[in-house]
């Protein structure tokens, strides 16, 4: 019986240990690398082997262009032109650096889609003091409940893992990256028809970070990751909806809060729903609540594998894409948005495979994931369908807001090769005006009483 109780004892001590390696902080000397060998931010600074990704030299400057009364930013490689077009008939040859989901749309729309390729411009970077809350982060931050949340992160806020060990760390960097603080943005929604036929829906979007509101009970949101605000503002159908969510760090230990208000019905909902597969707002059936922002919510029904790194050529820099000379029109085309007016970088990117776990329900049971070494952003998703067929090509088109030195998107695209449609989120290019950082913003804006006040019609 000695034996046993030892022999039990020994293997919990052996487990708590393996438990404790798995969730270990980074080590100070690991740390160190950030700012010398890696970027501030965890990337590699070198360049690759035959310097067609340069070396990371500090990112754009805020002074890189101009920026107009409403907010849009001249495009710093305007006088650019593509080293080459990947199209069908090519796409073979350069397979190796295209993700399961671009060779997929080159057979799906083999007259059309196109992948026009540019110099590379690591413009990637972010205010001196996040770089300081990222060093903070490398040290502190700990995985909690199987990376369903984070401990230590208080202090820190951002890119929670910058030199990541495993893929659901990876992740957590997508979702702790910085977005220029408190911002609100007006773009729009669309899911145009096979034919290219579109309607579109306008949306204002507001996000405000625990630590960026003076009034807010900080000790309450102390698993508050941000508080997120979206308003219908058009078509005249749709608008007076509005959407509140407290996005919680572990989800699991404590669910998102989201509220719904319906203009029509003059009733704010509590929506449990707005997670997970449930369908994304106005997105006609053909995006997930987590397909926002490429991915969203909380990690625990898929396991997250790090397969490494590879280069790939990702949407970067489309500032044409961006610009208020464009219309929707312009952009907006049967299959998929206008290739021409997008721009792809070769950029070196983590490579994660989320898969469903046992027991666990979504549409997507795998989901292949490419997250840009420079940013942690999201560049291409290929989701794939219980049986195991790709389904939806997800493209995050990346933009470097230089003036507030702040990563972000000019637009998501998510298509649908089984219907042949798809839907496009964050377009603003005929909006009154570009993203607002730095917002100001009162904690009082985030409760369901505020949100009955939120109606517009």
């Amino acid at each position: 019986m000695k034996t046993t109780k030892m022999f039990l004892q020994t293997g919990a001590l052996a487990l708590s240990l393996l438990a404790t390696a798995v969730m270990a902080k980074v080590s100070p000397e690991e740390a160190a690398q950030l700012g010398t060998t890696l970027t501030p931010m965890g990337a590699v600074k070198a360049a690759n082997a035959d310097g067609s990704i340069p070396a990371w030299s500090g990112g754009l400057p805020a002074t890189a262009g101009t920026v107009d009364s409403k907010g849009f930013l001249s495009d710093p490689f305007a006088n650019e032109k593509p080293l080459f077009v990947i199209t069908a008939a090519t796409a073979e040859k350069y397979k190796d650096k295209l993700s399961a989901g671009q060779m997929a749309m080159f057979k799906r729309y083999p007259q059309t889609y196109k992948i026009p390729v540019y110099p590379t411009h690591r413009t990637a970077t972010v205010p001196a003091e996040i770089y300081s809350a990222i060093k903070t982060s490398a040290v502190k931050t700990e995985e909690v409940d199987n990376g369903n949340g984070l401990s230590g992160f208080s202090d820190s806020r951002y890119y929670a893992f910058p030199v990541p060990k495993n893929g659901v760390e990876v992740l957590w960097n997508h979702l702790t990256r910085y977005r220029g603080g408190n911002l609100n943005r007006l773009g729009t929604r669309v899911q145009p028809q096979a034919n290219g036929d579109f309607n579109m829906v306008q949306l204002e979007d507001e996000i405000s970070y625990p630590r960026e509101l003076p009034d807010l009970d900080k000790e309450k949101a102390e698993n508050i990751l941000f508080y997120f605000i979206q308003r219908v503002t058009g078509p005249a159908r749709l608008a007076g909806n509005v959407l509140l969510i407290h996005e919680t760090i572990d989800q699991v230990k404590e669910p998102r809060d989201a509220w719904l208000y319906n203009a029509g019905q003059r009733r704010v909902r509590r929506a449990p729903q707005v997670a997970y597969d449930s369908p994304g707002t106005a997105s006609d059936g053909l995006a997930t609540t987590d397909n926002f922002d490429m991915f969203n919510g909380a990690p625990d029904r898929y396991t997250w594998e790090l397969v490494g790194k590879k280069e790939l050529y990702i949407p970067y820099n489309n500032y044409k894409l961006d610009s208020p000379n464009v219309k929707y029109a312009d952009i907006l085309k049967a299959g998929h948005i206008n290739q021409d007016l997008t721009r792809y970088e070769l950029h070196r990117v983590w490579e994660v495979v989320a898969k469903l776990k046992p027991g666990q329900r979504h549409i997507y049971a795998t989901r292949h994931m490419y997250f840009d070494e420079d940013t942690w952003q999201l560049a291409e998703v290929d989701h794939y369908d219980g049986r195991g067929e790709l389904w939806r090509v997800g493209e995050g088109f990346a933009q470097q807001y230089y003036h507030k030195q702040v990563p972000g998107y000019t637009a998501e695209a998510l298509y649908d090769l089984q219907s042949g449609r798809y839907s496009v989120l964050g377009l603003k290019n005929e909006e009154k005006r570009s993203i607002t950082f730095g917002a100001t913003a009162s904690a009082s804006s985030y409760t369901p009483a505020a949100l009955r006040q939120e109606g517009i019609r």
